[in-house]
């Protein structure tokens, strides 16, 4: 028996569903709700994703990924952390969250949805909840993940902290 939850999504998300196969951009912001108070601002920016690789720019960094390597910048302190890439979270790769929601399909209500957006909801256990609000969605071909890594000649003045 599907939740209330699951009932919304079970057929599937066709926004989400034209992501495989593409480079997908779109702005996007994510807030939080706990024991049903409002839902409360975290981040919000813009993302460039393609398959497991994505750009995500918001509260003043960059953060590049390939998919095994990830790259997170703040450009205004000239500072960039290198990591391996392991076990991300839906928070910190949206590729993640896009590319696997079907995942998720007893945990998500789908909010709204128009040709080029999306508003979803995440329930994360019995008292939190996570909003995603997806805008300006626009698809374009794959065009490989030279995009998605970083050119070291490019950190020059950057203090470099690689983890990797």
């Amino acid at each position: 028996m599907l939740s209330f939850w699951g009932l919304q999504a079970q057929e599937g998300i066709p926004l989400l569903d034209r992501v495989a196969g593409n480079r997908v951009h779109f702005h996007y912001s994510y807030s939080l709700s706990r024991n049903g108070a409002d839902f409360a601002p975290v981040t919000d920016g813009q993302v460039t994703v393609e398959g497991d690789a994505y750009i995500l720019e918001g509260l003043g960094m960059k953060v590049v990924s390939d998919g095994t390597t990830r790259w997170t910048l703040d450009p205004e302190a000239r500072e960039v952390v290198v990591e391996a890439v392991q076990k991300e979270d839906l928070f910190t790769n949206p590729a993640l969250f896009i590319g696997s929601y079907r995942n998720y399909m007893d945990k998500l209500r789908v909010n709204g949805s128009g040709k080029d957006s999306l508003d979803v909801t995440l329930a994360l256990d019995e008292e939190t909840q996570a909003r995603f609000v997806l805008s300006g969605i626009v698809y374009g071909e794959e065009q490989g993940k030279s995009d998605f890594s970083m050119d070291e000649k490019s950190l020059s003045g950057y203090l470099v902290t690689d983890l990797r």
